[in-house]
């Protein structure tokens, strides 16, 4: 603890003392709750640490990833699990992009009522809305780029007064659009090849020996392929 005043938030209504300045996820195991679910990553990756919060004096829900969220005096929140919302069943090669497989397999977009409460609930301030409104028109790229920072979080599907899977429905508009629309990376292909007959062992065992710090130095030097004429 430092000299600091300690920031008072509530948990499952409960009062807590926490050090200022951490987020909402450090704040409860300072609490002493234990993360055995709703946590993953730790780093605003994977979304399993949705979370909902009330601020002290204000009516509206906020909506957060806990490991993200830094603690507020007198925040009301509360942990969720996983949000549950079915994922259609397809088989991606049958599926014909020509058709609008978006609203045939979640027909539910069709009775988005353009509240935009999908938009105002995503800790990744996507515009949630703008993509299911793409989506009704079949426009898959549009879906994609405008999902494409989606972390499968599920706070949009939680709030949605129209029963939409919004992050399952962009899932499918992504993979089906890199399937219809994006070139085969012939690199790729023969570099996979090279690993399938074993021809990259030394290399892999190079990497595996590497530290965290010559691995991003690694990284950050790589050499990037400019990306292929017309692709989106």
């Amino acid at each position: 603890m430092t000299d600091e005043k300690p920031t008072q938030i509530f948990i499952m209504g409960k009062a807590y003392d926490v050090p200022p300045g951490v987020t909402i996820m450090d704040a409860m195991e300072y609490a002493g709750y234990r993360f055995v679910r709703g946590a993953g990553c730790r780093s605003g990756f994977c979304g399993a640490c949705g979370t909902v919060y009330r601020k002290e004096g204000d009516y509206r829900f906020e909506f957060a990833l806990a490991c993200q969220e830094m603690v507020q005096d007198g925040m009301h929140l509360t942990q969720l699990p996983f949000t549950p919302a079915p994922r259609a069943a397809y088989e991606l090669p049958s599926l014909d992009s020509s058709e609008n497989v978006l609203l045939q397999y979640y027909p539910e977009i069709a009775r988005c009522v353009s509240c935009n409460t999908c938009t105002k609930a995503c800790p990744q301030d996507l515009e949630v809305m703008e993509y299911v409104q793409a989506a009704l028109r079949g426009d898959l790229a549009e879906v994609a780029a405008l999902s494409f920072d989606c972390i499968q979080c599920g706070l949009c599907a939680m709030r949605c007064p129209a029963d939409i899977k919004h992050y399952h429905m962009a899932q499918l508009a992504r993979r089906l659009l890199s399937v219809s629309a994006s070139p085969v990376p012939e690199h790729l292909t023969e570099r996979l090849k090279a690993m399938a007959s074993g021809a990259c062992g030394e290399e892999l065992d190079e990497l595996v020996g590497l530290d965290v710090d010559a691995l991003k130095e690694r990284y950050s030097a790589r050499e990037i392929e400019p990306a292929a004429e017309g692709a989106a």
